[in-house]
């Protein structure tokens, strides 16, 4: 005689919200937006599919193309602000000058920036429970399948 138990779940219809402020500056540290403690990266861009520290599921996130996004739109505004002070209070300097500096304050400022940004932008999307994160607590909490008869 075989018996099967099913495993009967409460629907989620009104999911606790989650608190944005801590979970972006959390994302802004590269952090878990749950715990604020495991590393969200396991690369320079590549998101852990699960937080290390309190296992968190991050492999819903969909950032895409938007972190590049608004860190040209970032970098852009700061660099162009900085060559026009500069012109206005050097008007005289080399050109050379300007194209030693001006590319490598970019370049730089690009790089530290993206995962910065990555990470606010995965924490936003698990603050508003988007993109397979609403189903996130459910999934997680799930018992594994049992065997047909």
């Amino acid at each position: 005689m075989q018996t099967t138990t099913a495993v009967q779940e409460a629907p989620i219809t009104d999911p606790a919200p989650r608190p944005l402020m801590p979970a972006l500056k959390r994302g802004l540290r590269m952090r878990c937006p749950n715990c604020g403690i495991g590393k969200m990266f396991y690369a320079y861009l590549k998101v852990n599919d699960y937080c290390p520290n309190c296992g968190e599921a991050l492999y819903h996130q969909r950032a895409d193309d938007a972190p590049p996004y608004v860190t040209i739109f970032i970098v852009a505004h700061v660099v162009g602000t900085m060559m026009l002070t500069w012109e206005t209070y050097w008007p005289d300097s080399p050109i050379w000058l300007h194209i030693l500096i001006w590319p490598t304050v970019t370049v730089l400022l690009s790089l530290w920036l993206l995962p910065h940004i990555k990470g606010a932008l995965v924490a936003y999307q698990w603050a508003f429970r988007m993109h397979g994160f609403e189903n996130a607590d459910k999934d997680d909490k799930k018992a594994d399948p049992q065997p047909g008869p």
